[in-house]
């Protein structure tokens, strides 16, 4: 089973996020949650409350462990861009842009679902 949690329009550029996402593919949860702790970058605090809130998914919906659980697919992609107007000398603006991402974090505890098959039940 796999539950998800998805954090959308961060103000942090997706390649700044990116850097953080790359650092903890396929951990454990705790383990991940620890090195996101101690990590000095802005993103670590938004991957951090996903993560957190991907476990809890988890836990109260499909009844999983928490030591079991692992990151198995996390992305992040770009978001809306702000376009602001930066005044310069002379009258003139520079065109600013303010980028977003969004951030999706499924957990997994590694087992499979099992798959009923209600007409091959019935019919034997």
């Amino acid at each position: 089973m796999e539950a998800k949690a998805i954090t959308k329009h961060i103000g942090i550029p997706a390649t700044k996020v990116r850097y953080v996402v790359e650092l903890i593919k396929n951990k454990k949860v705790n383990d991940a949650i620890d090195f996101l702790s101690l990590t000095p970058r802005a993103a670590a605090v938004y991957v951090k409350k996903t993560i957190q809130s991907a476990a809890a998914n988890a836990m109260e919906n499909f009844k999983m462990k928490e030591e079991d659980l692992f990151i198995s697919k996390i992305y992040v992609t770009q978001g809306p861009t702000l376009k602001r107007l930066r005044p310069r000398a002379r009258g003139k603006a520079d065109r600013e842009k303010k980028r977003s991402s969004h951030l999706f974090v499924w957990v997994s505890d590694g087992k499979t679902e099992e798959v009923k098959k209600i007409g091959a039940e019935s019919k034997s």
